[in-house]
């Protein structure tokens, strides 16, 4: 599983860093960025982070398939 953040979207508040660091961090722009595959025992807070977006920039994926399993909605 992996998170994607779309960069148009994202406002830079760091809710997503500071709600799962495992999934995000801040990229050098101030944007929030995924760090890679989300560990299996962070898969349920990287869930909810990407729910709780506030502009809707973050969408989590299967890392095996690559289908889109939820986008966060604003």
């Amino acid at each position: 599983m992996q998170a994607e953040v779309d960069k148009a979207l994202c406002v830079g508040c760091g809710m997503c860093v500071s709600t799962c660091p495992e999934a995000f961090c801040l990229g050098k722009d101030g944007l929030a960025e995924s760090v890679g595959k989300i560990p299996a025992y962070a898969q349920e807070d990287a869930w909810q982070t990407a729910g709780d977006c506030p502009v809707g920039a973050i969408s989590i994926r299967k890392t095996d398939d690559g289908i889109l399993e939820q986008h966060s909605l604003v």
